[in-house]
């Protein structure tokens, strides 16, 4: 081979300076922009702004609340005591209008049933007389017959009844009951100044050591039933059904009796015709 061949050269080929210049431009830029890139990261990081929640602030005088609410609870244990004063009262004016209620009903009651006895008192006192009136002719024509065939008047007799003047016991009651003729008629009244009908036979009764019941319902349920055929002194009579007697009296002998009957006579001694009694009963 010539010496003048080529031979290729192992050495780089040179580049053109127009190449140069662009590759140092570029490196230049990358190298600006890295530095600036350090810069910005070298600077100091702004501060973060940290959001903080404001608490509301209590604008009052705690002093001044807990004065208000020991004073309202005070007051609420004032008016609670108030109300039950209250209460109280109420409930005492209702206890106490209940009992007066009750009282004036039982006054009521008696003061009815006074009102109704007397009224039948005065009712059966009408009949009586009444009867009376009708009887006044027969009665006279009776006791004139009885003078002028005996020399003196006696005493009209129911039919039947036994004559036999009252011995022990019984002339204890009967003289008692004759002594309280012309006493004053008071219901409730048990002596010594004024009786009621069943109070005298009561009465009657203690001078012989018997004690009667007080009501003439009682009183004529006591002892032995016996016709007013066969009385004897010192019987029971009554007037109404026996157990439910309205009126009692004690038999006296003769054919009269001795009883309180009402207000308006007092305590009388009369024959059995002025006012027939329903019945009698024997406890002698």
């Amino acid at each position: 081979m010539s010496h003048t061949a080529h031979i290729p050269s192992h050495r780089k080929p040179r580049r053109s300076a127009s190449k140069l210049a662009v590759r140092a431009g570029v490196a230049g830029g990358v190298l600006s922009t890295l530095a600036m890139a350090g810069t910005a990261s070298a600077s100091p990081a702004e501060p973060k702004t940290e959001s903080t929640l404001e608490m509301p602030v209590l604008n009052m005088d705690l002093a001044a609340e807990v004065s208000s609410a020991v004073t309202t609870a005070a007051e609420n244990t004032r008016l609670a005591a108030v109300e039950g004063e209250l209460t109280a009262q109420e409930e005492s004016a209702r206890t106490g209008a209940a009992a007066e209620a009750k009282q004036a009903k039982e006054e009521a009651q008696k003061a009815a049933e006074k009102k109704a006895k007397e009224e039948a008192d005065r009712k059966a006192e009408a009949e009586r007389a009444a009867r009376d009136s009708e009887r006044t002719t027969l009665r006279t024509a009776s006791a004139s017959d009885s003078g002028s065939g005996s020399g003196s008047a006696k005493a009209p007799q129911g039919t039947g009844t036994v004559t036999a003047p009252a011995t022990g016991s019984a002339a204890a009651i009967v003289n008692f009951a004759r002594a309280q003729v012309g006493k004053a008629y008071v219901m409730g009244g048990t002596g010594p100044s004024s009786f009621d009908c069943s109070g005298l036979v009561q009465a009657a009764y203690r001078q012989a050591g018997i004690s009667l019941p007080r009501m003439s319902q009682a009183q004529s349920s006591a002892g032995t039933s016996v016709s007013l055929s066969a009385l004897q002194p010192g019987d029971i009579l009554y007037w109404g059904s026996k157990g439910n007697a309205y009126h009692v009296a004690v038999y006296v002998g003769g054919g009269k009796f001795v009883g309180a009957q009402n207000p308006s006579t007092g305590i009388v001694e009369r024959s059995l015709s002025y006012d027939k009694p329903t019945g009698a009963v024997r406890v002698l």
